[in-house]
């Protein structure tokens, strides 16, 4: 008996269902349909199917990012978010079904008989026991207001999910960022600490020369700028050096480990990989943040559904059904059956316009999410396409500076010869070396930039997922 009104109340609830949410269409692609082709590569390997392992070739580099995924306090913050949310619509969930509570009691009671008959001495003492289940006002869903709720708990879910892998890869870029910086402090480190040595040979040339009389104190003056200025650049990579240590730690979720790999130089960088950037619309499938997005907006559809469901009448379900006697050993017996089924309805009348007022705010809050979701995939074109313009112009400086880099090692040669002989005099070599310091440093960051630029290409087009995330 329990089991079939469990049945009728489940059958009813479902087989009139009407949901009032608008239909979920994604908007259409708010970008331009492909890329420039100026910028596009001929490469063929798609990034989604790569895994940072596979994409980075420095085992440094990979042991820090595995580092970072373990205990970045982000990432478990994000992880954590996601047992919220699938939580959150279990809950959501359970309340399309109906639930049943058992409950069992036993009393015994002495009454007076006087209290029943005047004057009547004595009492009597009864036992009663009841054992009965129950299901106490289940909503009838014939609007979809449960329903669309629940769809709106499991996109939010959804997204939540989606927004961990969109960590994930940021993760994965800041890590790969700030290791390529430090890579970079510390050519420049090395840079510095032989221009200083440098500098100060020619500082002590320069006051042997003064002191025998050969020059007058102006070269040696400028001696003095040049090394001073070696000195000042020293410091501050070291500077630099310290705070990118600073920040790589904090990404990995404390200290760096100890007993790393060796590293790779910065020329020893590139993996030679050329990404097939495929079509903007690729970008809707394989970016987290493109997907949470469009779950935003799916959830945002849904409540729409539901706040539309409240202009309808509510309708609940009570019934309970058990068996109740004063003898224990017939307590199952069909004279101590007894059940009880009924309906209610809740109408809405009037409410001073609060129910528009939240159809409202959950139309806007679809416009809203709209908007984002165009947003989001505005961004995600431009940073591919950002990508891609620096993948071939960066590319470009690279080989420039390392040619322009020859060229004034050569100069500052001549100039130093050429003071050797007296044909020139100091100033020219002065410039010649500063120019080849200035030189050197911008083909170590515009190098340490190529190899950002990769990163921020790969993880743009959703690189990096392949391997299993956290969850």
């Amino acid at each position: 008996m329990i089991r079939k009104i469990s049945a009728s109340l489940m059958a009813l609830a479902l087989a009139g269902c009407v949901n009032l949410a608008p239909d979920h269409e994604r908007p259409a692609l708010a970008s331009a349909p492909a890329y420039d082709p100026e910028f596009r590569p001929d490469g063929t390997v798609v990034a989604s199917t790569l895994s940072y392992r596979e994409w980075f070739n420095d085992p440094r580099l990979v042991s820090l990012i595995d580092t970072a995924v373990a205990n970045n306090r982000d990432l478990v913050a994000a992880t954590a978010r996601i047992e919220q949310a699938r939580a959150q619509y279990r809950i959501q969930d359970s309340r399309r079904l109906p639930t049943a509570v058992a409950d069992a009691a036993a009393t015994r009671s002495r009454i007076p008989l006087g209290s029943i008959a005047p004057g009547t001495p004595g009492s009597v003492t009864i036992n009663r026991y009841d054992v009965g289940v129950g299901v106490s006002s289940f909503e009838l869903d014939f609007w979809g207001r449960i329903a669309n709720l629940s769809e709106a708990a499991r996109a939010q879910y959804l997204a939540a999910e989606a927004n961990q892998r969109a960590f994930y890869l940021s993760l994965i870029a800041d890590v790969a960022t700030t290791y390529f910086a430090l890579l970079e402090s510390e050519a420049q480190i090395d840079l510095a600490q032989a221009t200083l040595e440098s500098r100060q040979e020619g500082l002590r040339i320069a006051r042997l020369r003064l002191d025998a009389g050969v020059t007058s104190a102006l070269p040696f003056r400028q001696s003095e700028t040049l090394l001073t200025t070696a000195e000042q650049q020293l410091a501050a990579q070291r500077l630099s050096q310290a705070q990118q240590r600073n920040q790589l730690s904090v990404l990995v979720g404390g200290t760096t480990p100890e007993n790393l790999p060796v590293a790779l130089p910065m020329s020893g960088q590139e993996n030679g990989m050329e990404l097939d950037p495929g079509t903007p619309s690729d970008l809707l499938l394989v970016r987290p943040d493109i997907v949470a997005a469009e779950e935003q907006l799916r959830a945002a559809r849904a409540n729409i559904g539901a706040t539309r469901a409240a202009f309808f009448p509510t309708i609940s379900l009570t019934g309970n059904a058990g068996f109740s006697s004063n003898d224990l050993d017939n307590l199952f017996s069909s004279d101590g059956l007894s059940w009880s089924f009924g309906p209610s309805i809740s109408l809405p009348i009037f409410d001073w316009g609060a129910r528009e007022a939240d159809l409202d705010l959950a139309k806007a809050r679809e416009v809203e999410q709209v908007a984002v979701y165009e947003k989001t995939v505005q961004e995600a074109f431009r940073e591919v396409s950002d990508a891609l313009a620096g993948r071939r112009w960066l590319a470009e400086q690279v080989a420039a500076l390392t040619q322009g880099v020859a060229a004034q090692e050569r100069i500052t040669r001549l100039a130093r010869l050429r003071y050797r002989e007296g044909v020139a005099d100091y100033l020219e070599v002065l410039d010649a070396e500063r120019n080849l310091f200035t030189a050197q440093q911008q083909l170590l960051t515009t190098q340490r930039a190529f190899l950002q630029n990769g990163t921020s290409l790969f993880v743009a087009l959703g690189g990096g997922l392949a391997v299993e995330t956290p969850s």
